[in-house]
Order: structure tokens, then sequence, then C-alpha cells
């Protein structure tokens, strides 16, 4: 239905799709159907599918969306699902820890990797990785821009200000609170477009 709609509206839509890549060879299956119908990446949320990236036992899906070479998407980080909820609602934030993200890239050197979110609270970690491998990206949406801390800034604005990307995380945040939020940070005007667009251009080929 995503890559149906996103055919209907290509002049603003992407498709991506999410896939529990601990179903084994269904999974690996479902990738291939969804990458031949159209789909363009892959989002991946370790702490609610329950699962750390580095386990080998996913690496075959890795390796059918690394073949194609198409980008994925990990969620890194604190989970707003769940918060505040008896038992943080079943969700294990150690999934989230972009440290198992590294393996991937290492492994996995030619397929395109975004960490979802400032990644609380191991946001030195994801810039470490991000800094260390060329394909890692970092998105920053799920957060006001207003509470990124100031290495996430210092980062920005310097060494990996070609790779970091706009994202608001709709519905929790809208662009236009987060855009707006955005304004009023210290990151620099040369590195705005670059955040707000051409780094995604970049990283999707278009």
């Amino acid at each position: 239905d995503v890559i149906a709609l996103a055919r209907e509206n290509a002049d603003i839509m992407i498709p991506f799709a999410s896939v529990d890549p601990m179903r084994g060879k269904e999974a690996v299956t479902e990738a291939r159907r969804l990458i031949a119908a159209g789909t363009k990446g892959f989002k991946l949320h370790p702490p609610l599918q329950q699962f750390h990236a580095n386990d080998r036992t996913v690496y075959p899906f890795y390796e059918v969306i690394a073949e194609a070479r198409l980008p994925v998407i990990f969620h890194t980080g604190h989970s707003g699902i769940g918060t505040g909820m008896r038992g943080g609602g079943g969700v294990r934030l150690k999934y989230g820890n972009p440290m198992d993200v590294d393996d991937v890239a290492v492994d996995f050197p030619d397929m395109p990797i975004v960490l979802a979110h400032p990644s609380f609270p191991w946001q030195d970690e994801a810039l470490s990785i991000c800094l260390h491998k060329p394909q890692v990206f970092i998105d920053l949406s799920g957060w006001s821009p207003k509470y990124f801390p100031p290495s996430l800034i210092q980062y920005a604005n310097t060494l990996l200000r070609r790779k970091m990307l706009f994202g608001p995380d709709f519905p929790f945040i809208t662009p236009e609170r987060w855009l707006a939020d955005f304004e009023k940070t210290s990151i620099r005007e040369d590195v705005r477009p670059l955040i707000l667009k051409e780094n995604a251009r970049r990283l999707l080929g278009i």
C-alpha cells in the first residue's frame, strides 16, 4: 500500500518498508518482494522488534538490501514508545544502542545506513560511528532541535555537516514545529541547506 501510494504521488513521496528481520527466510523473501515492487529503502526498529542489529541471524536479510544498494534506517537511542508505561511497555532500550550498528557498517560497507534520531543516551557513540564509517548518516527526527546536545550541534556544523538529515517524526513532532525550533539553533547558515535537503538528495541519489 505504501509503495502504491508513493507511486501515485512520486513528486513528494519515496517509499520505505519495514520487515521483521528475525523472521529468517520469510524476511529475506519479503525483502526481495518489496524491492521488486519498488521500495527504496527499509526502516528497522530494534527495540520494538527485539533484536540486536549485529545479530548474525539477521545478516541474510541485510545481504538482500546490500545487493540492491538500498539504505537501511535503524532506530537508535531512547524510545518514546513505551515511555512512562508499566515496564516501559515491554520495550528494551538496550537494542537501541548504535554500537550494534557499527558491526553492520563494517560487514556491509556498501550498504547506506541511517541512524535514526539523536541517539540519547548514546549520542557520542552515534557521532563516532558516523564519523568513522563513510556510509553512515544520522537523521535528526524525533527530538526538537532545541534539545540537541552541544556535541551534536558541533559536529553538524563541522565534520558531519554532509551526513546529517532532516526529519521531524510526524505526527509526534510536526514539520512546522521542528523547523521553527531548528531556526533558533546555532546551526550555521551554510549548513542548513545541507541538512534540510542536499544530504538526503545525495544519499538517495535524486
